[in-house]
């Protein structure tokens, strides 16, 4: 078996190959048991015959062929003739390699929110983050091979010709920084937590922000100097703000601001999986004057490859609040139109015997 049908067969969540004419034109073993067909059953139809979606999908379907671009479709029942249906997240992108054909891939809720609660012991979850591993490894090895043959073709090449030399160069670098991302989440270490000065991290969040993509941005200290120390870990909490703050710096505009507060709120307690409450009332708010987000991802911009920007890799606050649920904390965000807030809740360090 070759790597590519290694992979294909061995990837966790039901997807299908579709040609030009939207019939299936492979399915992986994920789909044969999900819609509880076999492959010489799915191949060759239409896959609007065969896959029951509550959804009207064939237009969009159509403009993100058209327009070669990924789609993304949450909440929807998938069933197919021979089982009910279930809630599903669609992604739906083209094949990069082979012109003309669509990648379908269906994630059942059950599956996605196993693989999204923290558990990072879980069999799912284990299994989601070495397939990502995997996938990213095999994949960085031919876009290498595919980045210098375009650089050697460069170098022959008319000015017309090396524009096209250039992109394919620029936009296979860009697939391995999304890659390195991805292999982000399978390499995160466990969380060294101690108690820590949350102000100390936001300054050196800030400050490297200031010199670097926050250059254009004015930014705000709104402190409450007199905040007790926090739970956590310095290297995670500091990756944390500087992934919010490099959100916020994008969504910004020109010489737009960007509030860093802090407050101690008592009031809030939130549910852990084990069924206990916990207290999180140390608050930090990243809060920019930009568009907002777009109301069709605002509940699941922390879910992974969901973005609201052009070329957005959807990874930064997937991997932002994995980093604060392995620390005991929360997430949270409020966006309109000129006001978007990402909230940080975080436990308070334990008090030494003796202090006040």
């Amino acid at each position: 078996m070759s790597a590519d049908a290694s992979l294909w067969a061995s990837l966790p969540v039901p997807a299908l190959l579709l040609d030009g004419a939207d019939k299936i034109v492979e399915c992986n073993p994920a789909a044969e048991s999900f819609l509880n067909l076999s492959a010489r059953a799915l191949c060759g139809r239409a896959l609007w015959d065969v896959v029951l979606i509550d959804a009207p999908l064939e237009a969009a379907f159509s403009r993100a062929r058209d327009a070669h671009t990924p789609l993304f479709v949450n909440d929807v029942d998938v069933g197919s003739g021979e089982r009910a249906p279930m809630q599903c997240n669609i992604q739906i992108a083209p094949h990069t390699g082979r012109d003309g054909l669509m990648i379908m891939m269906i994630s059942p809720r059950e599956i996605v929110s196993r693989m999204t609660t923290g558990q990072s012991t879980g069999k799912a979850a284990k299994s989601a983050i070495g397939m990502a591993e995997m996938l990213a490894h095999e994949i960085k090895n031919p876009l290498a091979g595919i980045t210098g043959a375009a650089q050697l073709l460069a170098m022959g090449l008319s000015v017309e010709d090396q524009e096209l030399t250039d992109l394919i160069v620029e936009e296979s670098r860009r697939i391995v920084t999304l890659l390195e991302q991805v292999e982000q989440f399978g390499n995160l270490r466990l969380p060294e937590l101690a108690p820590l000065n949350i102000h100390d991290v936001l300054d050196r969040a800030r400050k490297s922000a200031a010199v670097g993509f926050g250059a254009h941005i004015r930014f705000i200290e709104d402190y409450d100097p007199s905040l007790p120390h926090v739970l956590g870990d310095t290297d995670q909490l500091l990756q944390v703000f500087l992934n919010l703050l490099k959100n916020a710096a994008e969504a910004s505009p020109d010489a737009g601001t960007v509030r860093l507060r802090s407050f101690y709120d008592p009031s809030l307690r939130v549910r852990r999986a084990d069924g206990t409450n916990a207290r999180l009332p140390l608050q930090v708010e990243i809060i920019d004057d930009g568009p907002g987000l777009p109301p069709e991802i605002a509940s699941d911009v922390f879910e992974p490859f969901i973005s609201g920007r052009e070329n957005g890799t959807g990874l930064g606050l997937a991997l932002v609040s994995k980093l604060i649920g392995d620390a005991g904390g929360w997430i949270s965000v409020d966006s309109s139109p000129g006001r978007t807030v990402f909230r940080v809740s975080l436990p308070l360090a334990p008090q030494k015997a003796g202090d006040n």
